[in-house]
């Protein structure tokens, strides 16, 4: 099931809250949650609800091991197994196929390549479970005495399939006490009503358009035409994950558990490094804590580190060697700018330094949309002119007069539009005016929900981007 769905939008959503505050006692609260989520990850492939049980099971009986033993041999043993086998599953179902085509392609071989359908959100929750185990052994949160209060930090569908990557330290408490105010029902629906907007009504329509150049002949395109259609991949990428993150959050908010951030306007940086500070925040801060940190960080090896980082996070991101060599991409620039671009860009004008953040970006996501080599090396000919196309094309301005007022919408919020309003409003607005901001605020929700709904209707599904990942 998707958050994209009439079914899960008028069906399920509010059966789920209904049933969670009829439930007084937080335990049923708890069984609640835990039910709906198996059912919503059940939906499409009910047999991968019993791999992410089993994985559950392993992540808790290591961590009360752990616990126990702690500073003795058990508890490292106890660790190692819990990170090796959510590691192996992860391999097993996402990258075994992967692996053996290429030692095919390396050696001359024709060994059988397995053929597995991935579980959806197994490299979320299998990040999630293995910050768990960690953070435990290193003594930063206590071990889960409850099977079943594990299983529903890990199984929590406003997170589960496609992030933000939730540490179990940022809602330990939350697990056992909560208290929801009516605010934050209010507040959360509201986030999740824009979360789906940004998904229906722009990354959707974003989706659509970038087909007319994606998907051409490489020698019908010209060089605007290029640019553009990574323009448009590069809004669909922001608008579709950021909406589903915001989604996330606002439900986790209705049933009382506050997410830390996944984006901050990723698109007003200046560097490389700043970009990826606000973009995918979650699983930055999973690298940087878990992988690059413990290998030495910045006190030794930094650069060999940095780059094992990068390596394994465009290889988190699908088992192809596209996003292998998109992660080095961008860890080449980080490198760049540690060692003498970033005081290069201090001394520029702001505008030239968004700029050069900008072709960095829309490179990038050339390198992570191709997964063919040979498409790739034909668009990025197209797009440094090298192919002999055209710099100009009719299509280009066609699609850009037909869809103006959306393409100014699209661009006009990937700045930080709506926080800096919210701040004039609750500094300026009386209190008679903020009873009618409320208002207008309970208006606009009907009214996305009304367009959000008219955009669905017909559509049987409507999977957001990063759930292959």
């Amino acid at each position: 099931m998707v958050f994209s769905n009439l079914i899960f939008l008028y069906l399920f959503l509010p059966l789920n809250i209904i049933l969670y505050y009829l439930s007084k006692n937080k335990t049923y609260r708890n069984l609640v949650l835990i039910l709906f989520s198996l059912l919503f990850y059940a939906w499409g492939e009910p047999v991968w609800v019993f791999v992410l049980m089993f994985s559950v099971g392993v992540d808790y009986c290591n961590g009360r091991i752990i616990e126990r033993s702690r500073g003795r041999l058990a508890a490292k043993l106890a660790l190692a197994v819990s990170v090796g086998v959510n590691l192996s599953l992860l391999g097993l179902f996402k990258y075994s196929g992967f692996l053996v085509s290429s030692v095919n392609a390396a050696f001359g071989l024709s060994l059988p390549v397995p053929q597995f359908i991935l579980p959806i959100g197994i490299s979320f929750y299998s990040f999630q479970a293995i910050s768990y185990v960690v953070d435990v052994y290193r003594g930063d949160v206590a071990a889960q005495k409850s099977y079943y209060k594990l299983l529903m930090y890990v199984s929590l569908y406003p997170q589960l399939v496609a992030g933000p990557i939730v540490r179990y330290s940022q809602i330990a408490v939350e697990i056992d006490e909560r208290r929801t105010t009516s605010q934050d029902v209010s507040l959360g629906l509201t986030r999740m009503l824009c979360g789906l907007t940004k998904k229906v009504v722009i990354a959707n329509v974003a989706g659509k358009l970038l087909e007319g150049f994606t998907g051409a002949p490489v020698g019908t395109l010209s060089v605007a035409g290029a640019w553009f259609g990574m323009l448009l991949f590069g809004l669909q990428i922001y608008y579709d994950f950021s909406g589903y993150s915001d989604m996330a959050i606002g439900l986790g908010q209705v049933f009382g558990f506050h997410y830390q951030e996944n984006f901050n306007y990723p698109y007003v940086s200046r560097s490389v490094t700043e970009f990826w500070r606000r973009w995918h925040i979650s699983l930055s801060s999973f690298f940087r804590d878990y992988v690059y940190i413990p290998l030495g960080g910045n006190r030794r090896r930094q650069y060999l580190n940095l780059f094992i980082v990068w390596f394994l996070t465009g290889l988190w991101h699908g088992p192809s060697w596209n996003f292998v060599l998109w992660g080095l991409y961008f860890g080449v620039f980080i490198a760049l700018e540690r060692l003498f671009l970033s005081k290069v860009l201090g001394r520029l004008p702001l505008v030239f330094s968004h700029l050069y953040l900008l072709v960095v970006a829309l490179l990038g996501w050339t390198l992570f949309y191709f997964e063919d080599f040979g498409r790739l090396r034909g668009y990025l000919g197209v797009m440094f002119g090298l192919s002999g196309a055209p710099l100009w094309e009719t299509k280009v301005g066609l699609v850009i007069l037909n869809n103006l007022l959306w393409l100014i919408v699209a661009l006009l919020f990937c700045l930080p539009v709506v926080p800096h309003v919210k701040a004039l409003i609750a500094r300026y607005a009386s209190h008679r005016q903020m009873v009618l901001v409320r208002l207008c605020e309970t208006v606009m929700n009907f009214a996305l929900l009304f367009l959000c709904t008219s955009l669905l209707v017909g559509q049987s599904f409507n999977p957001f981007l990063y759930f292959r990942f």
